[in-house]
């Protein structure tokens, strides 16, 4: 038997007392499809006191999506909420559109929310979209983490995403909304079979595959991933940090199995460059059998040394002289600089002046010191306060070992 709309409305506040309970404001990311207006009205009717913002992104990829937008805020209004359309200016990107599409998506909303001191953004992510996922990546050949079920929260973009639906139905929902007279839209690039997302969902009704067992097996995939993740936190629990770099105890990780190794390596990688995601899995496989050989190789703008009992990763010297100078002391994702005084602004040391600042006594290698962050006035060096502690300069590192050992953990 189908649940009933007031139990499905029970178990979407279940889930929301469970993931936000303490959280006391919350933006909600609203397309105007069943799925996010479910989300928005039962979120309204949660909330008891807590500030709740709703955003929608315009992609511009159809004529009817600024009226959509239009309509999402009509129905924010009419709850109490404060509406914000976001719009995407499309660029020149190459390759897939709509993952272009997504990810332009979760930028723009993390900056929404920044902006307005929102600590988290709800997804409006159901059981038929676990299914569908976990078939799209089974037929990429994905690995265990790619088949594993979306988690009901993660963190990316500088902000925590939670997903309280995912225990839910996409016709359910629709059955809840049509009860109350709640309007949707439906995307018409939802009949488009160009995507493969439209092919796979039009392959499960036809087949008539079971939803909720679908879902459940992405979860139990998950479970797997999930233990995978706590043997790689228990192998890298010796990793050092220092000076933004990164040093794995090599007999630990060359006894631990191939998985363990490659989600240590991008857990560390990710930590040194800081990118939201993990590198190529070809590019890891080839990173990782340079260090079984004992070579030093790059990875994603990470620099991998293995030496003696320890494998070192740190930043590529090549790939910070191309991050972009910063005025306002945060520099290439991975510094704060405080103390810079007008005209001055800070990049990567490089190899040129590295005869100038006598190096070797801050104990760093050559293509570690050059990759360090430098304050410049002009072309003109000013000081270099990794290598030698200058006054004013106070320079603190982005990230520390908890932050690590968080993305060894990470989904």
């Amino acid at each position: 038997m189908a649940p009933s709309p007031s139990d499905l409305a029970f178990r979407i506040h279940a889930a929301l007392d469970r993931l936000a309970a303490d959280m006391p404001a919350l933006g909600i990311a609203v397309s105007g499809g069943g799925d996010s207006m479910a989300l928005m009205h039962m979120a309204a009717d949660w909330a008891r006191g807590r500030r709740i913002m709703v955003a929608t992104v315009d992609h511009g990829l159809r004529p009817e999506s600024a009226a959509e937008a239009r309509q999402v805020s009509r129905a924010a209004r009419a709850l109490g909420l404060p509406h914000a359309t976001l719009l995407w200016q499309r660029g020149t990107e190459a390759g897939n559109l709509m993952a272009s599409a997504r990810d332009a998506r979760l930028r723009l909303l993390s900056g929404w929310a920044q902006r307005n001191e929102l600590s988290v953004v709800l997804l409006g992510h159901t059981a038929d979209d676990q299914a569908e996922t976990l078939l799209m990546r089974l037929a990429r050949g994905s690995g265990i983490d790619g088949l594993a079920a979306m988690a009901e929260w993660r963190d990316a973009f500088g902000i925590r995403w939670l997903r309280p639906m995912l225990g839910a139905g996409r016709q359910e929902l629709r059955e809840w909304l049509a009860a109350r007279g709640i309007a949707w839209t439906d995307d018409p690039s939802n009949e488009n079979e160009d995507f493969d997302r439209i092919r796979i969902r039009k392959a499960i009704g036809a087949m008539g595959l079971d939803v909720p067992a679908l879902a459940r097996a992405a979860s139990h995939i998950g479970e797997a991933r999930d233990a995978l993740s706590h043997y790689a936190a228990h192998v890298a629990r010796d990793a050092t940090v220092q000076n933004g770099s990164l040093t794995l105890p090599r007999r630990a990780y060359g006894d631990a199995p191939p998985e363990i190794r490659r989600r240590l390596i991008v857990a560390a990688c990710r930590w040194i460059t800081g990118a939201d995601y993990p590198p190529r899995r070809n590019t890891v496989l080839h990173a990782l059998n340079a260090i079984a050989t004992g070579h030093r190789v790059t990875l994603d703008g990470a620099l991998i040394e293995p030496a003696g009992d320890h494998i070192r990763l740190f930043r590529e010297a090549a790939a910070a002289l191309r991050a972009p100078d910063s005025q306002n002391g945060t520099w290439d994702n991975r510094w704060k600089i405080s103390g810079l005084k007008p005209g001055q602004h800070v990049a990567a040391l490089g190899m040129t002046e590295l005869a100038h600042v006598r190096w070797r006594l801050s104990g760093l290698g050559r293509d570690e010191a050059a990759a360090t962050p430098a304050v410049w006035e002009g072309d003109q060096l000013v000081a270099a306060p990794l290598i030698r502690a200058t006054v004013p300069y106070d320079l603190r590192p982005l990230r520390g070992a908890a932050d690590f050992h968080r993305l060894v953990m990470a989904h």
